[in-house]
Order: C-alpha cells, then sequence, then structure tokens
C-alpha cells in the first residue's frame, strides 16, 4: 500500500484532515500546470530564438526554400483567392442589408476595402494557409521524427534547423503578404461585382469611392500582419512536428496542435497588431 492511501485511510474519518487532502491535491495539480506552461513557453522561445537564428546564417538551402516558397505561395493561391472573392461578396450584401435602413448605401464601397484590406484578408488566409500548410508541415516533419530521418540528418553532419526549419519560416513570412495581396484585389473585386451588376451601383462611382477612401496604412498594416501570421503558421507546424511523439498517434497530434495553436495565435497577434496601429 502506497503512502498516499495511507494518508487517505488516516483522513478518512477526519474531515477537516480529508478537505485539507483534497485542497492540497489541488493546488498540487494547479502548480503542475502553471510549471507546465512556463516550460513549454520556454521550449517554444528557444525553438523560435534558434529558427531565427538559421534564417540569416548560411549555409543557405536555396532549392528547399524556392520549394517551399511554390507549395506555400502558389498551390495555396486558389483556397486563399475562393475565399477572399465571397468574403467580398458577402460582406457587399450583408453591407447593403444593414446600411439600406439608414439611406447610407453610398457606404458600402469603403467598407468594403477597408474591411477586406485591414482584417478580413490577412486573418482568413493566414487561417486558410494554417488549415492547408500548418498541418502539411507537421505532418511531414513528425513523420521525419519517427522514421528517424532527422537522426540521420544530424548524423550525416546536416543541421535539421537549417534544412527544415529555415526554409519553410522564410517562405511562409514572404509568401502570405503576397497571398493577402492578391486576396485584397479579389475581395475587393467579388464586393464590386456584386454592387455593382446585382445591386445596382454604377461602375465609374463605386471604383472611385473605394480609390478615394482607401489609404496606404490600411494595406500596409494587413501585408504586416500577413508576415506575421506566416511566420507564426510555419513555425508553429514545424515546433509541433519537430518535437512529436512517436507512431501514427504522435504525427496526429503533431497535426492538430499546429493548426490549433497557429489559428489561436493568429487571432490574438491581429488583435495585438490591430492595437499597435490603429490604437
Amino acid at each position: 500500500m502506497n503512502d498516499t492511501n495511507v494518508r487517505q485511510r488516516k483522513t478518512a474519518y477526519n474531515p477537516i484532515g480529508f478537505v485539507l487532502m483534497q485542497v492540497l491535491n489541488a493546488c498540487t495539480k494547479v502548480g503542475q500546470m502553471i510549471l507546465g506552461f512556463f516550460a513549454g513557453v520556454g521550449k517554444l522561445s528557444l525553438f523560435t530564438a534558434r529558427g531565427i537564428k538559421s534564417c540569416f546564417t548560411p549555409p543557405f538551402y536555396a532549392r528547399h526554400i524556392g520549394r517551399q516558397l511554390v507549395d506555400i505561395g502558389y498551390y495555396s493561391l486558389p483556397v486563399v483567392g475562393l475565399t477572399a472573392l465571397f468574403t467580398g461578396m458577402v460582406l457587399a450584401l450583408q453591407s447593403y442589408t444593414g446600411f439600406a435602413r439608414f439611406n447610407a448605401e453610398s457606404a458600402i464601397a469603403n467598407v468594403v476595402v477597408l474591411s477586406i484590406t485591414r482584417e478580413l484578408a490577412p486573418v482568413l488566409a493566414g487561417l486558410m494557409v494554417a488549415g492547408r500548410i500548418g498541418a502539411s508541415i507537421a505532418a511531414e516533419i513528425a513523420t521525419m521524427r519517427v522514421t528517424e530521418q532527422i537522426d540521420a540528418l544530424v548524423t550525416l553532419s546536416t543541421n535539421p534547423f537549417k534544412y527544415l526549419i529555415a526554409p519553410r519560416l522564410i517562405a511562409g513570412t514572404l509568401m502570405l503578404p503576397v497571398l493577402v495581396l492578391i486576396a485584397d484585389i479579389i475581395g475587393v473585386m467579388g464586393g464590386y461585382a456584386v454592387s455593382v451588376y446585382s445591386l445596382g451601383f454604377l461602375p465609374e462611382s463605386y471604383l472611385r469611392q473605394t480609390w478615394d477612401f482607401l489609404q496606404f496604412i490600411d494595406v500596409f498594416s494587413g501585408l504586416v500582419k500577413a508576415a506575421v501570421f506566416g511566420f507564426i503558421v510555419t513555425l508553429m507546424g514545424c515546433y509541433y512536428g519537430y518535437y512529436s511523439g512517436r507512431g501514427a498517434q504522435g504525427v496526429g497530434s503533431a497535426t492538430i496542435n499546429a493548426v490549433v495553436s497557429s489559428s489561436i495565435l493568429i487571432l490574438v497577434f491581429n488583435y495585438v497588431l490591430t492595437q499597435v496601429f490603429f490604437s
């Protein structure tokens, strides 16, 4: 019989002692959770610092960087473009429904371009890329960990951070702003198409209002957000894949954790960056 069972039997007839034991167990669990959280934050911070350092120190694997640029940028364009298109179209319809109650239909063009460039394009593109690229990166690197390919790289005197992590971080940070810039154009044109061909707006008037209302800070803030989101998505995919557990269950857990953590961090940093730019 272990010590815990002995203490529980001794305190079974002592209500005060039993309550104190339960409080002590609860405090122990809370303390373990807090220590585990800070240990995870420290581990992620060290991984992030090492990954950033690998992006700026040679050797650089240009072929791998180019492949990641194509995979993250070109192959993600259809899903990001369709998301932006229908988001702009729905936004125009919803804005018209709401503004018609106040006879403010002329503000639809302003609302569409502002919402797309500042918030919707970077956030939705980041979430779409997180679901596609974050999961792919985590599964790929986790599979390499399970099959001991990462250990083989170390044996061959190849730094896994420079060979696996750095190309993905560089490609994600560079390509997501490009995707968001394209999404801005597609989203605005989606709102234009609905407003002109469905709601009866004049094309010249809609485009003029869009161009006159748009400011550089609106587009710039969205591109900065996109760069941060791209770094977050690739970082989370690499982190959970690199430290994945063994077996198929470890690969599945790494994929889920990468997508969930990326999505949460995108929403958190979206608020932080919005506060920085427009406080």
